[in-house]
């Protein structure tokens, strides 16, 4: 099969070669003629199958034989739950665009909101949002949706566990009825069920993996070591292997500054990269990155679901996430677009149940390995695979400090209505 046989037109298909890529992926496959056909569409896909190209072609396609936007309107929004993946989702509709007379722009807070209302003024064919953003720009009217035809939800459910849900349903209330709907997700849980219920109307369903499986091209192992010697095991494992890109994965913002600071301190270039970093700061520490000038990312959770970068050979969890789920997204950072990947858990004794959620949640033991001079003085109990069923953590309620997609000057409120005067 290839992308010409799925009803792309040419200026795409030259896009599409250009990139590289020659034969559709499984969810490509499968979502790419049905979005065509106009036809609702729920995708439950690992992250690294290609979904953004999934929505992105056929999207471009649709939009490129109707009527240009009029000023301050969208002919197709996407929404994010973070600013990270919005920005790549516009990456991907500006390359695969490019030879089409259509214009995009990107929306999310952490910057600076003039600039997009700017850029609003001309009318978009295709806007990229985060929920919060969104909303501030529609009631300072600066965009609205009367012509609106595709609605995109990506990540749904990570939206729903970043508790943008009344954000998200404030937003299809303000949307025309008569509308194409698309949603992706990792899983379909029972949340994503409910939430598709007033979304979708008679959808295509499309799954492509197992729900809860890992990529067979990411080799997976795990290094036994003390919670104190894992800066000099990470720095031990960077060096001696000659790794020239690698991303680390922590569980705290405070963390991820510390070990940057430690890597920095071994001649080990690393950026960190969380929540609590400016747009600007994140921007640059992720490109730097890309370009190998940074050797190390160091990043929250917060971005195990926007990176997309090329052939990244390594993945590292300094410490385990508390939902074992997470550690699914993080580790398909590695192994995308059938390259093989690598992703090693610096595993302590406090971890335990951590490694064991983990592998009850796959279905695997995972591989151990000690690395000479760190035999743990408190070693992790050896694995016995329980086949009880997992119960996942119910969605996180929204709580005090900045999150993606969240509206300008909410962070002092905590996200509550203002009080009245």
């Amino acid at each position: 099969m290839s992308f010409a046989s799925l009803g792309l037109s040419a200026p795409i298909l030259e896009a599409v070669a250009e990139k590289g890529y020659e034969t559709p992926s499984p969810i490509q496959a499968q979502a790419i003629p049905a979005i065509l056909d106009g036809k609702d569409v729920m995708a439950a896909a690992q992250t690294g199958t290609g979904k953004t190209a999934g929505f992105t072609l056929p999207l471009l396609e649709l939009l490129s034989k109707g009527p240009r936007a009029k000023s301050n309107q969208a002919r197709a929004l996407v929404l994010t739950p973070t600013r990270e993946l919005a920005a790549q989702v516009s990456e991907s509709v500006t390359l695969y665009g490019k030879n089409l007379p259509l214009n995009s722009t990107v929306v999310f807070g952490g910057v600076k909101i003039n600039p997009q209302m700017m850029k609003l003024r001309q009318g978009v064919d295709v806007l990229v949002a985060t929920p919060g953003r969104l909303l501030d720009l529609y009631n300072q009217r600066a965009v609205r949706f009367d012509h609106l035809e595709v609605l995109i939800l990506d990540e749904a459910d990570r939206m729903l566990d970043m508790g943008f849900i009344h954000d998200i349903k404030k937003i299809l209330a303000v949307l025309p009825k008569k509308r194409q709907n698309l949603m992706f997700s990792a899983t379909f849980s029972g949340e994503i069920r409910t939430l598709a219920k007033g979304l979708v109307n008679d959808p295509v369903e499309i799954s492509v993996s197992p729900r809860n499986t890992t990529a067979t091209t990411v080799e997976q192992w795990i290094c036994t070591v003390d919670k104190n010697q894992k800066p000099a095991v990470l720095t031990k494992l960077i060096l001696d292997n000659d790794w020239q890109q690698v991303l680390v994965f922590t569980r705290t913002k405070h963390g991820a500054n510390r070990l940057t600071k430690q890597l920095d301190a071994q001649g080990i270039n690393a950026a960190a990269i969380h929540g609590n970093k400016s747009q600007g700061a994140r921007t640059k520490a992720l490109a730097e990155f890309k370009s190998g000038k940074v050797r190390v990312l160091v990043a929250t959770d917060i971005a195990a679901r926007g990176l997309d970068i090329d052939q990244l050979p390594q993945v590292v969890n300094f410490e385990l996430p508390n939902v074992p789920e997470d550690y699914i997204h993080r580790i398909g950072r590695t192994g995308r677009a059938g390259a093989t990947g690598q992703a090693v858990s610096l595993v302590s004794e406090d971890e335990t149940k951590q490694l064991f959620d983990i592998e009850r949640l796959t279905k695997a033991l995972l591989t151990r390995k000690l690395i000479e001079g760190f035999k743990p003085v408190h070693d992790v109990p050896e694995s016995r695979l329980n086949q009880r069923a997992h119960s996942p953590k119910k969605p996180k309620k929204p709580r005090v400090g900045h999150r993606d997609g969240q509206r300008s000057g909410e962070n002092a409120r905590g996200h509550q209505p203002r009080a009245s005067r």
